[in-house]
């Protein structure tokens, strides 16, 4: 069974107010929600291809995501992946990441989760050779 802790939390930042993270809750549920992204990256190169999951970095899993899983799903983790870092630091210059985005993103992860969960199972391999 796949704990969810980060996820969890995610969800409880973007749906009620939690004493004590007024102002940092964005950054940190951003920071949640990429460290969920790359948990379920690792779960599918844990199954697809181990030597790969084996890198400590997150850039060469996801430039190889594209070849093992698709380029809609490489090009969509990669996506979020940058957005969710970007939303994760503090830049003087610009607003921080809004409840709205951090809702979009979440959903758009969910997604990708279930895609990376999908591929690489006998039944897509089977609907990939025909």
């Amino acid at each position: 069974m796949i704990d969810f802790v980060c996820l969890q939390t995610a969800d409880r930042m973007l749906t009620s107010v939690i004493r004590g993270t007024r102002g940092t809750w964005p950054r940190a549920c951003a920071w949640l929600l990429r460290h969920e992204l790359e948990a379920a990256m690792d779960r599918f190169w844990e199954r697809v291809q181990p030597e790969i999951g084996r890198a400590r970095t997150q850039r060469p899993k996801l430039l190889l995501l594209s070849h093992y899983a698709g380029p809609e799903v490489g090009q969509r983790a990669g996506y979020l992946w940058s957005v969710l870092s970007r939303a994760g630091h503090h830049h003087w210059y610009e607003l921080g990441v809004t409840a709205g985005e951090l809702a979009r993103y979440h959903s758009e992860l969910l997604e990708i989760i279930a895609l990376l969960d999908a591929v690489g199972r006998p039944q897509h391999l089977g609907t990939a050779t025909r």
